[in-house]
């Protein structure tokens, strides 16, 4: 079993409702993010790749231009924009072309903290 991993980065704003009122408003803020997919699997006996790295690059493209310099509030299917719901949306946006994605983790550069997904069909 082999693991492939991938990693883009994106810049982008977003306000966030918090449970605890630490903000008298929700402010706009940003982050700078770094988004790691990684496939799993065996290669195949005749091109000997797990994946064809040129598909899961154009996949990884295609997520990045679609949070990078954005207002997260703003794009359709993320819901609140949480680290925890960007991980599944890049997921849903590679899972098609990648269907042998095993995780996807979303860190912010600000912090130490990650969150990675483990997904399933049903997102």
């Amino acid at each position: 079993m082999y693991e492939l991993s991938r990693e883009f980065r994106f810049d982008a704003a977003h306000t966030l409702q918090r449970t605890v009122d630490v903000e008298p408003s929700r402010r706009i803020h940003g982050h700078s993010y770094r988004a790691e997919v990684v496939v799993r699997g065996r290669p195949d006996p005749q091109t000997g790749m797990i994946i064809d790295l040129s598909l899961f690059d154009q996949a990884l493209e295609e997520a990045r231009d679609g949070l990078d310099h954005r207002f997260l509030d703003e794009i359709k299917d993320l819901g609140p924009t949480t680290i925890e719901n960007l991980s599944a949306w890049i997921w849903r946006k590679v899972a098609p072309v990648c269907p042998n994605i095993w995780r996807v983790t979303v860190r912010r550069d600000s912090d130490t903290g990650a969150c990675s997904f483990y997904g399933s069909e049903s997102l």
